[in-house]
């Protein structure tokens, strides 16, 4: 594929009117617009250019040939541009996961709110807990919570959440609060993925092994079961912001909260970043760093 070496030299000589002018407009030596030049009239057999010693012209041939290499620059500008307009703007097919949960609370509604601002892009968004191959499958990105295992997946960080310990306020009058960590083993606690539950207080990290009448891996079953009074359940703030908010649920052991997690964007270590990913991740990044803790209602006297 040698067809473009020369073209733009000689084009340049065309429209600048020689070859000094034309090597100073494309930053290079007179040698070598000449040498590109003499290369390309080889190529072709055809003689495209006259040369005195006082102008450069175009021969009968050189015209022909002129008129079509300009169109084909200026074809090739605007392909530059066009890319560079596709780049610029998000458009064509995103593909992303999400836990299910949180995909449906944080996630989805960001997304959503993105592709408002640019109706040319469509994305394939899919809520899933299973940690899904994003090479493998296709997938421009992950959002991930949590602490992450090492992989081969580059990551950034776009804010926390922070898990609460709450019951209902009639849970609260019947068995009273928990004082320590500890004290939640005397209590009845709705138990999701894990039965210890982490806390952290100035500095100093707690586990408590819990257990109860509900173990169930759906975060919305257990806050259903903590909003009926079954028991005390450990969630993250997406889960219950609104019912500690109204007073529904009321929060405890407020000095020995869980530490904060990570809420990260994963995507492929060898896969270029294009423009379309970065603007998504950046627009997440600026809604999700930082979290509106509840207004909580103030804690059960003990």
């Amino acid at each position: 594929m040698l067809g473009w070496e020369g073209i733009c030299e000689f084009v340049s000589v065309a429209e600048q009117g020689g070859f000094t002018p034309a090597a100073r407009k494309l930053g290079c030596s007179v040698a070598q617009v000449s040498r590109q030049v003499a290369g390309l009239e080889d190529r072709l057999q055809a003689k495209l250019l006259l040369r005195t010693t006082r102008q450069v012209r175009l021969t009968e041939l050189g015209e022909i040939y002129y008129r079509h290499c300009r169109q084909l620059l200026d074809q090739l500008h605007e392909a530059e541009l066009a890319l560079g307009r596709h780049q610029s703007v998000p458009q064509g097919s995103l593909r992303l996961t999400a836990p299910v949960a949180y995909g449906e609370s944080r996630v989805a509604p960001l997304v959503n709110d993105f592709m408002t601002h640019y109706p040319q892009l469509e994305v394939t968004l899919t809520l899933t807990n299973q940690l899904l191959d994003l090479v493998q499958e296709g997938y421009d990105l992950a959002i991930r919570l949590g602490h992450l295992k090492d992989s081969s997946l580059m990551a950034r960080r776009l804010g926390s959440r922070l898990p609460f310990v709450c019951a209902a306020p009639d849970y609260v009058a019947r068995c009273g609060a928990p004082a320590t960590p500890d004290a939640l083993t005397h209590h009845t606690c709705l138990v999701g993925n894990s039965d210890e539950w982490h806390f952290t207080r100035g500095g100093a990290p707690a586990t408590v092994r819990v257990r109860g009448r509900l173990r169930c891996p759906s975060g919305h079953a257990l806050v259903d079961g903590a909003l009926k009074g079954i028991g005390i359940v450990q969630l993250p703030d997406y889960y219950v912001a609104g019912h500690l908010a109204s007073g529904r649920l009321v929060e405890l052991l407020p000095e020995w909260r869980a530490p904060e997690e990570g809420i990260w964007a994963l995507y492929p270590h060898n896969r270029h970043l294009s423009p379309k990913v970065r603007l998504l991740v950046d627009y997440l990044a600026e809604r999700l760093c930082h979290t509106d803790w509840p207004d909580l209602q103030p804690p059960i006297p003990l």
